[in-house]
């Protein structure tokens, strides 16, 4: 029998384990497990295989492309706007052309109903209208010699100043006699003027001022027998002196080719203009026949324009 001194039985232990001789067994809770010897493991990041800087640059080139993408879809929007706006400006601008040639082309209808209707009632003239607007562009002229009319014409001369027609017989002593200054008078009002050209042959005559005057227009067609006409002048020495008739025939005297009239003249109204609805000059007033009313004859206006540089 065993004694139950101070030491335990040989090969056994306290824990209950198996005998591991002599000594009493060390607890296995007394002392923390040490670690192999030799290097420590290598611990595994969280995507082996993939270095951190390589992670990095791949999300840079993903983001780059979807910029890129981004980018090609803002180009792509503003494309088609460019596209979708140059659209409406084309059909804006061809909407502006249509309707510009169709309001050329209404114009030109109404100038032609206008046209046809003058052309049917004569051109109705209002006699009341054309003075008013012509006379202040008519004068009286003298000379030692005579007196008759003038009235400023055409374009303006490069020197300034005005330049006037008159019938070269109103002028023509003074012409001959060398002597060039003549007055225009107007409403109690009188300027020197020159004789700056003489056209004998046609009857005709230039005078220059350095006043400056409302210019007259010349007709650009030859009027019908029956239209109307209006003639100023300064019959008798009467300035402002408004008649009215028609065109009564157009004749041929002594190579000439002259307008016939029935407005009444008088001596003094030799070189004054005749006009028509329109207050353009369609003729100059230039003989009377003697013992004898309603028959003038005027210079037609063409003859004129190709005689002197003025039209």
């Amino acid at each position: 029998m065993t004694p139950t001194g101070s030491f335990p039985a040989a090969g056994v232990s306290p824990a209950g384990g198996p005998a591991t001789g002599g000594f009493p067994a060390q607890p296995t809770s007394a002392w923390p497990v040490s670690a192999p010897a030799g290097p420590p493991p290598h611990s595994v990041p969280p995507h082996a295989g993939q270095h951190p800087d390589g992670a990095r640059r791949g999300r840079g080139g993903a983001l780059a492309l979807a910029l890129a993408l981004l980018l090609l879809v803002v180009v792509g929007v503003q494309a088609a706007f460019i596209v979708r706006l140059e659209s409406r400006l084309d059909k804006a601008e061809k909407a502006a052309s249509a309707a510009k040639q169709s309001d050329e082309t209404r114009l030109r209808a109404l100038e032609d109903r206008a046209d046809k209707l003058e052309a049917k009632t004569g051109g109705n003239l209002d006699a009341a209208a054309v003075a008013e607007s012509v006379r202040p562009s008519v004068f009286r002229v003298t000379t030692k010699y005579a007196t008759g009319t003038s009235f400023a014409l055409g374009k303006a001369p490069s020197g300034g100043g005005t330049n006037l027609i008159t019938n070269y017989h109103v002028v023509q002593e003074a012409y001959e006699k060398g002597e060039r200054d003549v007055s225009i008078e107007r409403t109690n009002q009188r300027f020197p003027a020159k004789i700056l050209e003489a056209h004998p042959d046609k009857d005709l005559a230039v005078l220059h001022t350095d006043e400056d005057f409302t210019r007259l227009v010349a007709a650009a067609q030859v009027p019908k027998v029956g239209e109307p006409v209006l003639v100023v002048g300064a019959p008798l020495g009467l300035e402002d002196t408004v008649t009215t008739g028609v065109v009564s025939a157009f004749r041929s005297l002594g190579g000439e080719n002259l307008m016939q009239f029935d407005a009444a003249i008088n001596p003094g109204n030799s070189g004054g203009p005749v006009f028509n609805a329109k207050k353009e000059v369609v003729g100059v007033a230039t003989l009377k026949a003697r013992e004898s009313e309603g028959i003038g004859l005027a210079i037609p206006i063409s003859v004129v324009c190709e005689t002197i540089s003025i039209c």
